[in-house]
Formats: structure tokens, sequence, C-alpha cells
């Protein structure tokens, strides 16, 4: 809507729109809160996962419940595509590696191969190269299930854990997440262990392989990757040391490979008992309970990890699916907490907030895991992880927006932690800023940019090292602003600096666009939001060029409905690629950039809210939307609270600018009554 069409309305009539649409958020968002106060939610999409899941169950014997297994069948019977493939999410284009993981997973629950929906992914399969043209994590895991040969993959080697750690290419140099996904390969790869064929194993041999399982070319196969899975070209370096790796693996040594299978095995033991048998996600969790079922098939390990395994399903209404960690309580109750305070007026919501800061206190991580510089950890006293205590994995922006959340509760509700435990998650949040003034996720950076060279996913992006994001980055300033403004006089000039060095890193890392891309959430509008918010928590004014050109380039992306919406594309193709209608939570993040930019009282902001009030329905609901959170930039993931908590957020926010009256005025000021 053009500025000329504002419409004039009397004043009082629209705040009350306004204010009766904030309340009702309010109270669906305290409607969603668990007994236990935290917010749980459905955190799903990854088309990978959910077949791993099944698959994994089929080979330990881990019998899936009626429910669950029509549950599953009904997700993937949503999620297949028209072409009878499936994607790497929800909202993917088909994937070799995902198609054929959900081939196998079919069939282990009991469809027949002349299954209609079978038909048509087979002919997916074939049209694209079949299994020996999937992304390696998808041959990989065939190879375990039976159904792929090891000697059709490059080597996982187990030895490289033996390695001097001083070296940029030992494993503990990588980005956690890659670190322990590929430390139980490794183990499986070196063990070559291979599920106990069974008739099942023949018939999708012959499914899978019509030409003959017998006659597959598996030296080839090791290099072919279909287009529809190669998102990560494989470098020269990538190739040179396949082959490296490929001479050493025709004669190991068959001590040193004991030895580097009994030193992972430790690992991967010390990942469990840290974790609670939980692990760091979904994926490592899933090898981890393989790795337990050949090596001791009948011990305690692989009971507690199939014991662990059901709460990383969800019912979705989609069907059920395997969630892309074990939760987002955390990361959740924080945000959820945050939007409610300044949704509301101090002691109001008092059972909500007590509950959710009784959910924060408990998470809070307040011991460092044992021998952890063994084990290639980051201290982890005073953080918090994304999702529970139990899992216990901080991560810097959780720990940042937990801090903010409880900062919150102290103004708002007198609900206050010790200020030494406050000051212990200052302590971590300062130990892990990087060298660059940025902030990476669950460590330092470890290793040099280089090692994305020697990416060997094929489908997925920044998956080697843990460099800083422009959001932890922002979380952290912003924390630290907090935290400062509450405790002025500890350690002024310690955190002083390291909001001046976090603002450096944002400014540099801002596009000549005025946007920043965001890694976590799609993608610029997201990116935006934190690199705006970490400016101004570091007290760049509205005014200066960096906030005002971030605030142009979101004006600009405004849809004709009012709206923002951008597309997951956009993490891939890094460009911003709107969707064809506007969204709500993108839109909440513009909101909440352009007022944080002083611009409350623009057209641009006017419009915005107006879609959001028109877009909620009258129980204070949102309808369903495009994903919205992302990794690893082709990835996309859903965060089941975001519809319920951001459009609250900035509706607060403005009505919070408005009544203020703080925000600059604009040189062609709005008539809030717009708002009808």
């Amino acid at each position: 809507m053009q500025e000329a069409e504002v419409n004039t309305l009397d004043d009082s009539f629209d705040r009350q729109r306004l204010e009766a649409a904030i309340a009702k958020s309010v109270e669906r968002l305290v409607e969603r809160q668990a007994s236990h106060g935290a917010w749980p939610g459905d955190y799903g999409g990854p088309g990978f996962l959910t077949p791993m899941y099944v698959s994994t169950s089929h080979v330990v014997g881990l019998e899936l419940t009626p429910q669950q297994r029509v549950g599953i069948d009904r997700y993937f019977t949503n999620t297949q595509n028209d072409d009878g493939g499936f994607g790497l999410h929800v909202e993917s284009p088909s994937f070799v590696f995902t198609t054929v993981l959900a081939y196998v997973a079919w069939r282990q629950l009991g469809l027949a191969a002349e299954d209609p929906r079978l038909e048509r992914a087979r002919r997916f399969l074939a049209a694209h190269g079949g299994p020996t043209h999937a992304a390696s994590w998808g041959k990989f895991f065939l190879s375990v299930l039976g159904l792929y040969s090891f000697t059709g993959l490059e080597p996982v080697l187990p030895e490289l854990w033996l390695l001097p750690r001083s070296l940029p290419v030992h494993p503990s140099r990588l980005w956690c997440h890659c670190r322990v996904v590929y430390l139980p390969m490794s183990w499986l790869y070196g063990r070559r262990a291979a599920a106990t064929p069974s008739p099942l194993t023949a018939a999708l041999r012959r499914e899978l392989y019509p030409a003959g399982y017998d006659h597959v070319d598996w030296a080839a196969a090791r290099s072919t990757v279909a287009p529809t899975d190669c998102y990560v070209p494989r470098s020269k370096l990538l190739q040179t040391t396949n082959l490296a790796m490929r001479a050493f693996e025709r004669r190991p040594s068959v001590a040193l490979r004991q030895r580097a299978l009994d030193a992972v095995l430790d690992h991967i033991r010390a990942e469990d008992r840290n974790t609670s048998y939980i692990c760091l996600g979904p994926v490592n969790k899933l090898y981890h309970t393989l790795v337990w079922h050949f090596a001791q098939p009948e011990g305690s390990e692989v009971k507690r990890h199939r014991e662990c395994l059901p709460i990383y399903l969800s019912c979705h209404e989609l069907g059920t699916r395997m969630n892309g960690y074990d939760s987002s309580l955390l990361w959740d109750t924080a945000f959820a907490t945050q939007a409610l305070a300044v949704a509301t007026a101090p002691g109001a919501c008092a059972s909500a907030l007590k509950g959710a800061f009784g959910y924060i206190d408990r998470t809070q991580v307040r011991e460092d895991v044992s021998d952890r510089e063994h084990y290639f950890r980051h201290r982890s006293r005073g953080g918090w992880p994304f999702s529970s205590r139990e899992h216990g994995w901080p991560i810097s922006d959780c720990t940042a927006e937990g801090l903010k959340a409880c900062l919150e509760l102290d103004r708002h509700q007198g609900l206050a932690l010790p200020p030494e435990r406050l000051a212990e998650a200052v302590d971590l949040i300062l130990s892990l800023q990087n060298d660059d003034g940025g902030w990476a996720t669950y460590e330092l950076t470890r290793g040099p940019a280089w090692l994305e060279l020697l990416n060997p996913s094929d489908c997925f992006g920044d998956i080697m090292t843990d460099r800083s994001w422009v959001e932890c980055t922002s979380s952290c300033v912003q924390a630290l602003g907090a935290y400062q403004r509450r405790f002025p006089a500890d350690r002024v000039a310690v955190i002083a600096r390291a909001i001046e060095r976090g603002a450096g890193f944002l400014a540099h890392a801002q596009r000549s666009d005025g946007s920043w891309e965001g890694g976590w959430g799609i993608c610029f509008t997201y990116g935006t939001w934190f690199g705006v918010s970490g400016l101004r928590a570091a007290g760049l004014p509205t005014t200066s060029p960096a906030v005002q050109s971030a605030c142009d380039f979101l004006a600009a992306r405004q849809g004709v409905d009012g709206g923002w919406g951008e597309a997951a594309a956009s993490c891939r193709e890094r460009r911003y690629v709107p969707t064809s209608s506007g969204q709500a939570v993108m839109t909440s993040w513009a909101l909440l950039t352009l007022i944080a930019g002083g611009r409350a009282e623009s057209p641009a902001v006017a419009r915005g809210l107006r879609f959001l009030l028109d877009r909620q329905g009258p129980d204070g609901t949102f309808p369903a939307e495009h994903i919205a959170g992302v990794f690893n930039r082709t990835c996309a993931i859903h965060y089941d609270n975001y519809l319920h908590v951001f459009p609250l957020w900035a509706m607060a926010r403005a009505h919070g600018a408005l009544a203020a009256g703080d925000s600059p005025k604009q040189s062609s000021p709005v008539d809030w009554s717009s708002l009808r």
C-alpha cells in the first residue's frame, strides 16, 4: 500500500486494535507454556533425519510404536515432492541423498515395493543416477545398512584422531557439529560395520540397483554426485587428500587401526556421558547408537541410547518426524520471556514469567565437563545450551539470550539469579570472543578458513570451522551491554572493549547494500535485524550511516501487501530471494529492525503493522507459513514458536515506541490511524 492511500481514523480506536492484538498474542503465547516453565515446540524439517531414525531403529531392534509408524508414514507421504523425490528439507527440491534414505525407511516400515509412492521414488532415483550419485552422507549411511559398499566411499580414517593436535587438520580444529558426526563415522568406517543382511536387504539391493548390486563400479562411485546433491564441489585439495587417504587405506597397520578405534570409542563414550546420552545433535546421536550396537550389542550403552532416541521425535501437522536437536526449549523460552517483558507492564504475566525463570535457572550449566581439554571441549560453566541442562553444550548466543532474559526478568518481575551466576555467564561470553571481535557458536574458531576446502559433505556449506557469526556476535554484544547497565562497576574496561570489538566485527560484516547475511535464520531479514540490534546495543545512534543503510535495505524490500517474506533460497544463493507474499515472522524481524533504527513512525512500519494485524486470526494466532530457520546454508528448519513470539514482540515494540513518542520524526510521518 502506498503512503498516499493511508486512511485517517480516530487514533484511539486504532491504538485499541493494536493493544487488543497484543493482548490476544500474549494470551496465546502463555497458553503454549509447559508445566516445566519452558515453551516446547517442533524443531524439524531436514529431510534426512527421519529416515535415518527409522533405519537406525530397524538395525538396533528398537520397535516403533504403532502411532509412531503411522505418523512417520504420514510425514513421508506429505513431504514427498511431485517428482517422487524428497528434499534436503521440506521446502527443498528433491535430492538423491534424502530420497534413497526415505525409500529405504519406507520399506523398513513395511511398505511393499509396488506401492505407488515407492514406484515414484524409484523413478526419481533412476533419473538421477541412483544411490551411487547421492551426496557422501547418503552413501555412508547406506553402507552401514549394507546397501552400499564401503569401497565406494572416500576414506573416513579413525587414524586422523591420533594426529598431533598442533596440526591444522587435526579433528579438534573442526566445528563441533562436524567433529562429532565424523567421529562415530570414522569408527564405523574403520570397523566396516554393517547391519546383518536380511531378505529385505537383498530386496532393497535389487530395487535400488536395477543393473545389479554386484555389477556396480564402486571405485568410480566414490566421485559421482548428482547435480541435485552438489552444493559444495570437491576442491582440488580435497581430491588430493582423498587420494592420499586411499593410498593409506590400502595397507593400514592393524595395530594402529585398533589404537585409533579405541581412542575414537573413548571420545564417543565421553560425549555420551557429558550429554546424558542425548548427544550434541541428531546425526551423531544416531551414529553413536549404531556404534554401540556393533561394539557392544548387549551393553548398557546401546540400551541407554535406545531409551533416549524417542526424545528426538515430535508430532507435527505433517506427521511424526525427527527434530534437529533434542529440543529448542531454552532458545524459545529466552525469546518468549523477552517478548512478554516488552508486551506487558512490570508485574504482569507473573505466573508465566516465574515459570520461565525457573526453567532458565535450572538450565544454566553449573560445571565444566570432566577432562574437557582432552575431549576438545571449551569451558561450559555459566552458559546456557540450546535445549536443556542435560544436553549440556553451551552456545554463545544461547548464553547471551539466556542472560538477557534473566536481566529482563529481574527488571520486570524482581526475579534475579545470584550476581555471581550472571557474572559466570559473562565470563563464558568473554571467553568465546574470537580474535576478529566476533563470536562463533560453541567454541572459539580453532581452524583456518581454508579447512572449508576439505568439506566432504557435498550438500552442506560452512561446516568445517566454527567461525564468527553476525547473530552470535549481536546477541553477545546486546547481553554484555545489558549486563553493563545492570552492573556498571563490574569489569568496566573489559566489557566495554569486548563490546567495541564486537561492534567492529558487525560493521565489517555489513554488506555494501546495507544488509547482513544471516547464518541461522532466513536470511538477510534475520541477519539485518541482528546487525542493527547489535550496533544499537553498542551505542551506535540511529542516525549512523550503517543503521540507516540497513533500514533502507529493508524498506526497499517490503512487499505490496505490507509484509516481508524471504525464501530459503536466499541462503543457498546468497542473495535476497523474496517469497510471493509477506510472512509474519520475517515481517516482525523487519519491523523490529526499523523501530530500532529510529523509524517507528515511518510508512513502512505502519504498513508492516497493518499486515500483522490483518494476518492475525480472531483467536490471536497467525496462519502457518514458510520455514524461517536454516543451518549450513542449504537446510531449512522450522522453529515452531517463532510465529507466536516475534509478531507479539514487534507489535509490542511498536506500541511502546508510539506511546513513548521517542522515535525521530521522519520526513513524511504517518498517521497511526492507518492501522484500522
